[in-house]
């Protein structure tokens, strides 16, 4: 893995694509749950373990994000699928991704697609994929959701993330080398060449939802989401979820930038 911050986030932001699963020369065994069915080859014990943590990741990221209180959904013929293919070179050949994918979700089709390894798939990879389809599922693609809250929900719900991001942020202000968040909302991110500013941006991404679910509340976010959702704009959100409090993506910087330099440490 190149990095902490990259991988995962990448390869999962490619919206809309859709991936036809080959079955050949594979012999594919199927473990059913609640929420997912687990596709996979081999080791039986990874698959119940992916699909007792998949199960528990689906219910906390849920209750996180205020979903369940919405609808109840991937059910039955709504089950999320998650193909795990043996080796990672299956994986490559299979899916045609680039030779540092370790894993993505296909919105489409509400698929997560990786590998059997045990390094960060577990603890990383797979409540990342997980959160992208939930949100996805909430917020939809029409509205006007830049990629920074996409991403951030995603890093904020890997455990051991919102230490790490806490721990960091505040010597990246300091140092003044992150993104301005005009930047942020309007870089595509996919196209970086620099790493620097690829995790820049994820760390940013992160921070930004932790300061607004934990300074202004999980409900209020959820109402953020739902305005963008809806249609309103950036700014049109804000205003009304928050309108004695961010009424602006300027007001958004100043206030998380104080709460970051701001807390002990």
């Amino acid at each position: 893995m190149r990095s902490l911050w990259l991988g995962f986030g990448l390869c999962a932001v490619a919206l809309g694509c859709v991936l036809a699963v080959s079955s050949a020369a594979q012999e594919w065994k199927e473990l059913k749950g609640d929420h997912f069915i687990i596709y996979y080859v081999g080791d039986d014990r990874f698959a119940n373990e992916v699909l007792r943590e998949a199960e528990r990741y689906y219910r906390q990221i849920s209750v996180d994000l205020g979903y369940e209180r919405y609808s109840n959904f991937w059910q039955w013929e709504k089950r999320a699928k998650i193909y795990i293919y043996p080796t990672q070179e299956d994986f490559l050949k299979e899916t045609g991704r680039q030779g540092w994918s370790h894993g993505f979700a296909n919105f489409d089709t509400r698929e997560i697609l990786s590998y059997a390894w045990k390094d960060q798939f577990l603890e990383s990879l797979l409540p990342h994929e997980i959160t992208h389809l939930i949100f996805r599922d909430y917020v939809g693609f029409k509205g006007e959701i830049p990629l920074w809250l996409d991403e951030g929900v995603a890093q904020w719900e890997e455990p051991g993330k919102r230490a790490i991001v806490r721990g960091t942020m505040k010597s990246v202000l300091r140092s003044r080398k992150g993104f301005s968040l005009k930047d942020l909302t309007e870089v595509d991110i996919r196209n970086a060449n620099l790493e620097q500013s690829v995790q820049m941006f994820y760390i940013q991404a992160a921070s930004l939802v932790d300061f607004l679910v934990e300074e202004h509340g999980a409900d209020n976010f959820i109402s953020f989401c739902r305005q963008l959702r809806d249609g309103k704009s950036l700014n049109e959100a804000l205003r009304f979820t928050y309108p004695t409090k961010i009424r602006s993506l300027n007001e958004l910087e100043e206030q998380w930038k104080r709460y970051i330099l701001d807390a002990p440490g």
